[in-house]
């Protein structure tokens, strides 16, 4: 044990997708800012974005639209506030990316918009069919090359280091350095958790395979709320094919005249919903899982092969490409689509300026929960949360006034490599406890579904948790409890909720209920329970 002295920077980002790399950004200007990366800045779920960024940027659309939008598809759980926040600041947003110079697609002289699922306007300004990546090769430039900002790749943030005088208040992180297997701890003013979310608690994820909840494990071992965990989003197409499994089909290819038909060429959302293959996520993804089980078919089918194959090739260049590498043509057949596990709509419990229960600790992106997204988070609506509210935790963390800690009692830990046959072990558990998050707590639940996977959750946290007693931790190991923690307390989260409402739908009770409710859950006790505070509805 020994006294260490501040480390060199004031704030430390964890995480460096557009939620981290726009936070340290606007903190470089006045601070020293070090932003952790799990494993490389191209692991994140940033580049893989497709779609766009919803803002209201025509001058028929409007802020009111964007927000009446957003709390429907939402099932009226959003957060007013949290919405008008967003939407309002959306446009200022698109505007910086613009001036960093960001390459909008463009039609003519003006920015083209495309239309998504539970949208009533054209509002989606987009990079072709590869937003994210075209945003976050920006951003990242921006970042390797400002002289305040320290890019550390492969070290994994595993806990918060408390003030042993405060057990509220934060005063660094906890990291495994997996370059030189050493524990180190970073000491700093401010922390932002910006590791995105925890889609691959499930089997079938789009998501980049680090999604595993790591950020939530840490604020909720730290003593954070987490908020509305039960609310998991299915993307409703991602393709079916062994060369590219789980492969993300943009909702855009839908709102330029995609259609979705069963195995017997069959139309199948009319009548389902008037928006048809519009609709709201969570409204396709339960059509197309009901379709798949009537017609005892694997999969169903997106076809836009009626449109002008010069136009389709034009607007999803990216995913044309990819699909002729499978040997399927976008304009000239119908590809084949399943659910897979897409967003995390719950997380960290915050503020509008991203600060969590603890102090010094802030939460942005998917990771966080604002209240935006209520039981659904609206078609790209993401990115956008993760500009606004970067901004803002950045901001509020330049307003503080950073508390003098005087020196810290830190101690350094020795990683020893991870031998080969634990990895069997791990590997095994973590494959259980997707399994068992994909059959009982997916897009389908019911009553009996949710106890046996809270037990059998509750089974295998214990198990990596005396693999712990017995292993130095790893890598690996950390990243299994991350994702068994998370996915007990999902499941405990959706037990909770008596009803269906937007992404969670319950077989046992299908009706919405009489009372609006956020699900809060902390490790205290480890079951949710109801949000005392009045939504702001």
């Amino acid at each position: 044990m020994k006294k260490e002295p501040f480390s060199p920077f004031d704030t430390v980002v964890i995480g460096s997708g557009a939620a981290g790399l726009t936070a340290a950004l606007g903190l470089a200007a006045h601070q020293k800012v070090c932003v952790l990366q799990k494993e490389s800045a191209q692991h994140g779920a940033t580049p893989y974005a497709q779609g766009g960024i919803a803002a209201v940027l025509d001058s028929e659309d409007s802020t009111e639209k964007h927000v009446a939008d957003t709390t429907q598809a939402g099932a009226f759980l959003c957060e007013s506030e949290a919405v008008y926040f967003a939407a309002s600041k959306g446009p200022d947003a698109v505007k910086w990316l613009i001036d960093l110079g960001v390459p909008f697609t463009r039609a003519g002289e003006q920015f083209h918009l495309t239309q998504e699922g539970g949208h009533s306007h054209r509002r989606i300004i987009h990079a072709d069919d590869a937003t994210g990546s075209a945003v976050h090769k920006v951003l990242l430039e921006k970042a390797q090359t400002h002289p305040n900002i320290t890019l550390m790749q492969k070290c994994l943030a595993f806990d918060l280091e408390k003030d042993p005088n405060d057990p509220k208040r934060v005063v660094g992180v906890r990291v495994l350095n997996e370059v030189n297997q050493q524990v180190e701890v970073l000491l700093c003013h401010a922390v932002i958790i910006a590791t995105g979310g925890a889609s691959h608690v499930y089997q079938y994820s789009t998501n980049p395979g680090h999604a595993t909840g790591d950020g939530m494990a840490i604020a909720a071992k730290a003593g954070c709320s987490l908020m509305n965990l039960e609310f998991n989003q299915f993307h409703p197409t991602t393709l079916f094919h062994q060369k590219a499994r789980s492969y993300l089909l943009t909702e855009a290819i839908r709102g330029e005249g995609g259609v979705l038909k069963n195995i017997h060429g069959k139309r199948f959302m009319e009548g389902v919903h008037p928006q048809l293959e519009l609709a709201p996520r969570d409204i396709v993804a339960r059509a197309i899982h009901l379709e798949i089980k009537k017609t005892q078919h694997p999969c169903v089918y997106l076809d836009i092969s009626h449109k002008d194959p010069k136009f389709v090739q034009k607007h999803f260049p990216t995913i044309y490409e990819t699909l002729l590498n499978c040997d399927l043509d976008l304009t000239r057949e119908a590809i084949p689509v399943v659910p897979a596990a897409h967003y995390t709509c719950g997380g960290i419990r915050v503020d509008l300026d991203g600060r969590t229960d603890l102090v010094n600790v802030y939460a942005i992106g998917e990771v966080a929960c604002t209240g935006l997204h209520g039981a659904n988070r609206m078609a790209s609506n993401s990115l956008l949360e993760c500009l606004v509210f970067a901004k803002a935790a950045s901001e509020a963390i330049l307003k503080s006034v950073p508390p003098d800690f005087g020196e810290i009692c830190v101690q350094n830990e020795k990683q020893s490599d991870l031998q080969d046959e634990d990895l069997p072990f791990l590997n095994a558990l973590k494959s259980r406890v997707q399994s068992v998050m994909w059959n009982e707590v997916g897009i389908v639940r019911n009553n009996a579904g949710l106890s046996l996977a809270v037990l059998a959750l509750e089974n295998e946290l214990a198990a990596i948790a005396d693999y712990h007693k017995h292993h130095i931790r790893s890598a690996r190991s950390i990243e299994v409890e991350n994702l068994s923690l998370v996915s007990l307390l999902m499941a405990k989260s959706a037990m909770e909720r008596k009803e269906s409402r937007g992404l969670h739908f319950n077989e046992d009770h299908p009706e919405l209920g009489e009372v609006k409710f956020h699900s809060v859950v902390t490790l205290k006790g480890m079951r949710a329970e109801y949000d005392e505070v009045a939504l702001k509805l």
